[in-house]
C-alpha cells in the first residue's frame, strides 16, 4: 500500500513557509502501516495540480493533498477538486453556520468570501474543521482515495487525527509496519557501516535499516515491513545481535532523548546540575532546560564567553588564561569547578573552544573545543575537535558535553 503527498501553495516553493505538513502526515501514516512513495510541492496553478492528481493516480492507493483551500483568490485547490472528480459546487448549512459561529467568536462579522467557503462539492465526504472555516474533503476514484486537507498545520492536524485516519483504517486496513530506532553516538556515519557490516549484510530481507545522521548522533532505524506477526521477536533478536558489537555506543532507543536520559540520571542519583557554556552559548541549558521537571536537578548556567566574565563569574584565575589561553584544559576546568561551587550543584559540565568560522590558529584550529566535568570528589576534562562550521561545532559540544556528564552519573553514587 502505497500513498503520496501533494502539497500546494507558491509560498512552499519560493522558501517562504518550509513544509512540516508532509512530515506530519508520512510519520503518522507510517504508523499504521502506510509507505509514503513520493511528495510533491506545487505552486496554486490548476494545470499544476491536475497533472500531480494524475500522476498520484498511477502510482498510489491514497493521495493527501494539503494547502489551497483558503478564502482568497489564489486558494483555486477546491474548484479544481471540483472539476477533476466531476462534481459541482453547493452550499452546506451545516458548514455555513460552523463558519458564522467561528467567526463571531473572533470578532469577525462573515464576507461574501467566508460564505463561498461553506460550497463544497457535492459528491465528498466532509471532514470537518472545528478550528477553521476551511473543511477537509475525501474523494474516491477508481477504488482509490483522495483527501484534501487546509494547510494551516494544526488545523490539518485535528482533521487528520480526529476524521481522516480512522477513515483510512477503515477504508485499507493496513498492517502495522514496526520500527525500532536505536540511538548511538561516537562514530561518524562511515565508521558505523564498516563496524557493523557483516551484521547488516545478514539482516533478514524482511527488515530495512537507515542510517539517520545528525551532529553528535547518529540513529539506525530497523523496519519491519513483510512480517508483522513475527516483528518483535526480529527486532529484538537483530537488537542482541547488534549490541555484542556497539554496546558502548547506545545510549538510548525510538522516541529518547539525551538531555531526557541525562535528567532520569540526575532524579534517580538525586543530584543537582550546574552549567558553564562558553563557545556553546547556552546549548547545553537549553537542551536541559527543554525537559518537563528539570527543576528538580537543574540548578541554573552561565555563559561566560568573554575571558573578564569567565574570571568574574566563575573564579577563572587570569594566569591561567594568560599561559594557557582561554581554549585550554586548565581554565574548562576551572569553569566546571567554578560554576558547581558557586550553584551548590553537585555536579557540573563546562565547554570552551573556538567555534568559527574565525579565531582558530594552527595549535587550535576552529573546532577546537575543551569539556569539563565536575564532582566533588574529581574533575575531568577532554579536547575535542569537531571541524569547521560554526552550527555544528555548537551542537556537537554540547551533545558531547551531556554524553560526558551522563558517563560520569553512571559511574557514582
Amino acid at each position: 500500500m502505497l500513498a503520496e503527498i501533494i502539497t500546494i501553495g507558491d509560498e512552499i516553493l519560493i522558501g517562504q513557509v518550509i513544509d512540516s505538513n508532509s512530515a506530519f502526515l508520512a510519520d503518522e501514516l507510517n504508523k499504521i502501516g502506510i509507505r509514503v512513495g513520493k511528495i510533491t510541492s506545487i505552486g496554486d496553478n490548476r494545470e499544476q495540480i491536475i497533472t500531480a492528481l494524475d500522476d498520484a493516480l498511477k502510482n498510489a492507493g491514497l493521495i493527501i493533498i494539503t494547502g489551497g483551500l483558503g478564502p482568497t483568490n489564489d486558494d483555486i485547490t477546491k474548484q479544481t477538486l471540483a472539476d477533476y472528480f466531476n462534481s459541482k459546487l453547493v452550499l452546506n448549512t451545516t458548514v455555513l453556520d460552523h463558519i458564522k459561529t467561528l467567526l463571531s467568536l473572533r470578532g469577525v462579522k462573515i464576507s461574501e468570501r467566508n460564505r463561498r467557503q461553506a460550497e463544497l462539492p457535492d459528491n465528498c465526504r466532509i471532514l470537518h474543521n472545528a478550528l477553521g472555516t476551511a473543511q477537509g474533503m475525501w474523494f474516491e476514484k477508481n477504488g482509490k482515495a483522495f483527501i484534501s486537507l487546509p494547510g494551516v498545520p494544526f488545523e490539518m492536524k485535528t482533521i487528520m487525527m480526529e476524521y481522516a485516519l480512522p477513515m483510512i483504517r477503515e477504508a485499507f486496513r493496513p498492517s502495522p509496519i514496526q520500527h525500532l530506532t536505536i540511538l548511538t553516538h561516537g562514530l561518524a556515519e562511515s565508521a558505523m557501516a564498516n563496524k557493523i557490516a557483516s551484521w547488516e549484510n545478514n539482516l533478514s530481507p524482511s527488515i530495512k535499516l537507515a542510517y539517520l545522521p545528525s551532529p553528535g548522533i547518529l540513529r539506525l532505524r530497523l523496519s519491519v515491513y513483510d512480517s508483522a506477526n513475527e516483528a518483535g521477536r526480529m527486532l529484538s533478536e537483530e537488537l542482541s545481535r547488534l549490541k555484542h558489537i556497539i554496546d558502548d555506543h547506545i545510549f538510548g532507543y525510538n522516541d529518547d532523548t539525551l538531555e531526557e536520559l541525562v535528567g532520569n540520571l540526575l532524579r534517580e542519583k538525586g543530584h543537582t546540575l550546574s552549567v558553564a557554556e562558553s563557545c556553546t552559548g547556552g546549548k547545553i541549558a537549553s537542551m536541559v532546560t527543554s525537559v518537563p521537571g528539570c527543576s528538580d536537578y537543574f540548578k541554573g548556567s552561565v555563559t561566560a564567553y568573554s575571558n573578564a566574565s569567565k574570571c568574574d563569574l566563575l573564579g577563572v584565575d587570569p594566569d591561567f588564561i594568560k599561559k594557557f589561553g582561554a581554549v585550554s584544559q586548565p581554565v574548562v576546568e576551572e569553569m566546571a569547578r567554578g560554576v558547581r561551587e558557586r550553584f551548590g550543584a553537585d555536579v557540573s559540565v563546562a565547554t570552551t573552544g573556538i567555534a568559527g568560522p574565525s579565531g582558530g590558529t594552527q595549535e587550535k584550529p576552529v573546532g577546537t573545543t575543551w569539556i569539563a566535568v565536575s564532582t566533588a570528589g574529581s574533575t575531568i576534562s577532554q579536547r575535542f575537535s569537531f571541524g569547521e562550521h560554526r552550527g555544528r561545532n555548537i551542537q556537537r559540544a554540547a551533545i558531547s558535553a551531556l554524553f560526558m556528564l551522563r558517563k560520569e552519573l553512571i559511574t557514582i553514587s
